[in-house]
């Protein structure tokens, strides 16, 4: 979180992923955490999104952070409208990426503690501009000048001003869960912003860093977030189209395993993926061994991989769009789209522009949105 007027410049890395044809579902890594905490803490390669109701990428004493947030923050902002954990979890994944790696107590306290790098000027980390201390190390370990802290990458001087205490021990510490997050619910809220209209919520993002690039990163999450919290609606849906969504649906939180996944059920996997992870030791699903166990449910023999599965039932190209999707459908996506070789992932569409998703290393299966992969390629439809 930047003070008003003062802008540093984020930097962003590119995961360069190779091509397996063995195996599917090395999805390339889209979204990049702040500079400050890769600086510091090093970047995380197991990012993802939220799964029906809970939250696969976020560690649950952070969620639930959160959502305890969201129903303090009418206490101290009453006109604030439409604050939702989601909105919440969009800054902290692209500030922290949710604190992960790091250990988060009962209490909420956050250890190690988070730190950006020193604003001296010096450009790391992008930053030009020195800023002077304002808290003689209190917050952010050092009296040499200013670093943003927390899992919501507060500047002490603005914690100054709308820190909170989140968790009742009468202490308003950025390093902690609740309180940072309950300060970054105050910091959004303003005045009294009804987050509910999207002019507003990207104001309330601008202000917390002024970016477009940023603003456009945290929308993105948000949405992703929002998507992926609602159950599928299966009140229209019947056969054998339900029986497969059902039967994914049940394998929802089973972790993901390169290479694992039959018929049958989860299997250990095998090594490696593309960034260097075993299923070997996971019992569960990669992307086509999920769409392979819940087809098999219904009778339907699907190839192994992803991009064999295009080449069953009616392909559905990407150029009708996404709304051209039925529950049901396999969606895939390519690392070059329209060529259906490079296709390197594939889910379930259940609707509403959502999927069943297993979609990466360090992930479990649970329900994305379609958006939430890079390199939409279409979908099929078998049913």
């Amino acid at each position: 979180m930047r003070p008003p007027g003062r802008r540093i410049q984020r930097w962003g890395c590119i995961v360069a992923l190779l091509m397996f044809a063995a195996v599917c579902c090395a999805a390339p890594v889209g979204n990049a955490i702040s500079a400050y905490v890769a600086l510091e803490a090093g970047a995380q390669d197991d990012g993802g999104i939220a799964e029906g109701g809970s939250a696969a990428d976020i560690p649950p004493r952070m969620l639930t952070a959160y959502k305890k947030a969201v129903q303090q923050v009418g206490t101290y902002v009453p006109k604030c409208r439409g604050m939702r954990w989601p909105i919440l979890a969009g800054i902290a994944k692209v500030e922290s990426n949710h604190a992960i790696g790091r250990d988060i107590a009962a209490g909420g306290d956050i250890r190690p503690k988070i730190y950006g790098v020193l604003l001296n000027g010096s450009g790391a980390g992008g930053n030009t501009t020195a800023v002077p201390d304002t808290d003689d190390g209190r917050w952010d370990g050092t009296a040499t000048g200013e670093r943003a802290v927390g899992p919501f990458q507060f500047l002490p001087s603005t914690w100054e001003s709308i820190g909170e205490d989140g968790n009742g021990d009468k202490i308003a510490d950025p390093h902690n869960a609740d309180d940072a997050a309950l300060g970054a619910a105050v910091y959004l809220c303003g005045s009294g912003r009804d987050l509910t209209r999207q002019s507003q919520l990207r104001a309330a993002i601008w202000q917390y860093n002024r970016s477009g690039a940023y603003v456009a990163d945290v929308l993105g999450w948000i949405d992703q977030y929002t998507q992926a919290a609602k159950d599928p609606n299966l009140k229209n849906v019947s056969g054998t189209v339900r029986t497969v969504i059902t039967a994914a649906l049940t394998q929802r939180g089973v972790p993901y395993s390169w290479g694992g996944g039959t018929a049958n059920g989860p299997s250990y996997g095998i090594c490696c993926s593309p960034g260097g992870r075993s299923g070997a030791t996971v019992k569960g699903f990669d992307c086509s061994g999920l769409t392979l166990y819940a087809y098999a449910r219904a009778g339907i023999s699907l190839p192994r991989t992803a991009a064999a599965q295009a080449g069953i039932g009616l392909r559905i190209p990407a150029r009708v769009g996404a709304g051209a999707l039925k529950p049901g459908d396999l969606v895939f996506y390519a690392y070059a789209p329209g060529r259906d070789s490079t296709i390197y992932h594939v889910g379930i569409y259940t609707g509403g522009g959502q999927m069943i998703n297993a979609a990466r290393p360090g992930t479990v299966v649970r329900l994305d949105a379609v958006t939430a992969m890079p390199g939409y390629a279409g979908g099929a439809r078998l049913l």
